[in-house]
């Protein structure tokens, strides 16, 4: 019997090891989803910020949504209008469904009361055109608010809040979910910008209003980290130079105005600032929070290598600052018909264009964008760094 033992030991170790390596294999075959059981900031997904990220929140509350409760919206993928403000989805979509939630509400959505099981994996707060700045402050500078939505970032952290009241009877456990949920702050704060720019506003008058902007999303981190949050990731906000409304906009501009990428240089020189100044001061919060980790979200960058390298990822160089879904005009983005006005000739391929309607960008590209956060390099630590090794 001894003998036996010993002649089919080296086959069982065999058969083990070429088992662990075909497990491997596999695992590295695909991105892998958190085992959430094992995951301990990953549990729950809460997020603030405007229309690149609403996933039903303006659909819920504005009377008259407008073009983005008709089709073509959705057509990529849920095959109706959702209230996503794209072809199919958005960036929180694909994070949620690689941190393996089966269930995830826009905060409007749910049920009202809320209640513990509404929340079990976090909520969405943002909403389309969304400002980091209130509503008031626009009405006192002059602006027709009309198109502005109250639901500010400061509102949405005040919806936050009552979630956190209805989902947590203690201190205890409201502390033990703030440092077991990932918290996404934005995008947020392009919107502060392009209301005024869209209602004739010059770049002086716009400026000044980045500091205080920078100034409402530092406090809307503060409260969160004060409530007791560890993981927070803050995006800054893609190239607006970029964006095919303003080249409609802006249209016979001199030659000087664009950059070799074909933007607006000064546009994207503002929104620059804005990114400098939000990372300026995520690394003054982190300083001061030493136990906290708050990550800036590099979406410039991410978006303007789609712009500069189009071929790299599949879109097509010649339609790459036009909208794919518009109203005719310079680069396919007149202001006067929208995505799913009656006239507008629907686009044969949306995953070919970066832009989706003139302001708001594809699925192909949200699958990009949520991909550099997930997996890096435009967030460090990325997300399932974080996830994976908690």
């Amino acid at each position: 019997m001894a003998g036996a033992v010993t002649k089919t030991t080296p086959l069982r170790l065999v058969v083990a090891v070429l088992l662990a390596f075909l497990a491997v294999t596999a695992s590295a075959s695909a991105p892998a989803k958190v085992n959430m059981s094992s995951s301990s900031s990953c549990r729950r997904l809460f997020s603030f910020g405007d229309s690149l990220i609403d996933t039903g929140n303006f659909i819920h509350y504005c009377k008259a949504p407008g073009s983005v409760s008709r089709s073509p919206y959705g057509e990529t993928f849920f095959g109706r209008p959702t209230g996503r403000w794209s072809d199919g989805h958005l960036i929180v979509d694909f994070i949620v469904d690689r941190l393996g939630f089966p269930y995830w509400p826009a905060y409007l959505q749910a049920k009202s009361p809320a209640t513990k099981g509404d929340f079990r994996y976090g909520a969405n707060f943002a909403v389309a055109s969304g400002t980091a700045l209130n509503q008031l402050l626009f009405r006192k500078k002059h602006l027709n608010v009309d198109q502005i939505t109250p639901y500010s970032l400061g509102i949405q952290i005040g919806w936050f809040k009552k979630v956190l009241a209805a989902i947590a009877s203690t201190d205890v456990q409201r502390r033990e979910i703030m440092a077991s949920s990932l918290f996404l702050v934005g995008e947020i704060g392009a919107n502060d910008y392009n209301h005024p720019f869209f209602q004739n506003r010059t770049l002086g008058f716009v400026r000044p209003l980045v500091p205080r902007v920078i100034r409402s999303i530092a406090l809307s981190v503060e409260a969160l980290i004060k409530l007791g949050a560890k993981n927070i990731y803050v995006p800054g906000i893609f190239p607006l130079g970029c964006v095919p409304r303003y080249f409609y906009f802006y249209r016979g501009g001199e030659p000087g105005d664009y950059d070799s990428a074909g933007c607006l240089r000064w546009l994207n020189g503002l929104t620059a600032d804005h990114n400098r100044m939000l990372k300026g001061k995520l690394r003054e919060l982190g300083r001061a929070h030493p136990g906290v980790s708050i990550t800036y979200v590099d979406y410039y960058n991410e978006v303007l290598s789609l712009i500069t390298r189009p071929a790299v990822n599949g879109f097509a160089a010649g339609t790459v600052l036009h909208a794919c879904c518009g109203g005719g005009g310079p680069y396919n983005a007149n202001l006067t018909l929208h995505c799913s006005d009656p006239g507008v000739v629907p686009c044969p391929d949306p995953a070919k264009y970066v832009s989706w309607d003139g302001l708001h960008m594809t699925e192909a590209v949200y699958k990009i964008m949520a991909r550099g956060m997930l997996d890096g390099p435009f967030a460090t630590p990325s997300i399932m760094s974080k996830c994976n090794h908690s």
